[in-house]
């Protein structure tokens, strides 16, 4: 967890260890999967110990108070182009010791959220940063036992690039993950209707609890 979203907790007498932040960005499309979140935070509460906020939060990249929270999630389908409050919080954020999942709604590594993220990546971080994650990464045992990143259902259904991406990107900062980036549109996956989730063979919500113990403990 990030040093002062510990320290949030801590001197708060910490009612949760766990909230859900979506950052907001001005040039794109962001809020989407509207879904997602409470279907993620019901996963933690089934399977992990963690006092999680039943609310998802919702706050400006560009807004210092983003810079407490204990893991981020940012998305989209169109431009990424970070203003200079947003760049500057953005690696300020993941520096020091934050985590944050981006995950392409296109799941197309040719789109423009693609393209435009990982510039904007490039430019804070530098051209290398971006690096695949072998299967044998921490984040995928570090609740459930994954052999790679889980296939999702989006990746070929002619929106995006009709690839089924075998392995995800991050960042990483001293040795830590501070940015996981998926071109597979897990957001679209995990946004399913609560109540349709005992008809599924596998609680697609599981790797989600995986990315966020990750977030915490690592």
């Amino acid at each position: 967890m990030i040093p002062a979203a510990r320290a949030q907790a801590e001197s708060s007498g910490g009612p949760y260890d766990f909230w859900f932040t979506r950052l907001m960005y001005e040039s794109g499309d962001w809020d989407v999967d509207q879904r997602m979140p409470s279907n993620i935070i019901d996963a933690l509460l089934q399977y992990t110990t963690l006092r999680v906020d039943p609310v998802e939060h919702v706050i400006p990249l560009g807004d210092t108070r983003m810079l407490a929270a204990p893991f981020c999630y940012l998305s989209g389908h169109k431009l990424v182009e970070f203003s200079p409050e947003e760049r500057a919080n953005f690696e300020r954020y993941v520096r020091n010791g934050g985590f944050v999942f981006v995950d392409d709604c296109n799941h197309d590594i040719d789109g423009l959220f693609a393209k435009s993220f990982e510039t904007e990546m490039a430019s804070i971080f530098g051209a290398q940063a971006l690096i695949k994650l072998p299967k044998t990464h921490a984040l995928y045992s570090s609740f459930f036992r994954f052999d790679g990143p889980p296939n999702t259902a989006f990746e070929l259904n002619g929106w995006g690039d009709d690839l089924v991406h075998e392995y995800l990107r991050g960042i990483e900062i001293d040795g830590r993950l501070g940015v996981l980036y998926s071109n597979k549109d897990f957001g679209c996956e995990w946004d399913f209707d609560w109540r349709n989730k005992r008809f599924q063979a596998e609680d697609l919500s599981k790797f989600a609890v995986n990315i966020v113990t990750y977030a915490m403990t690592a």
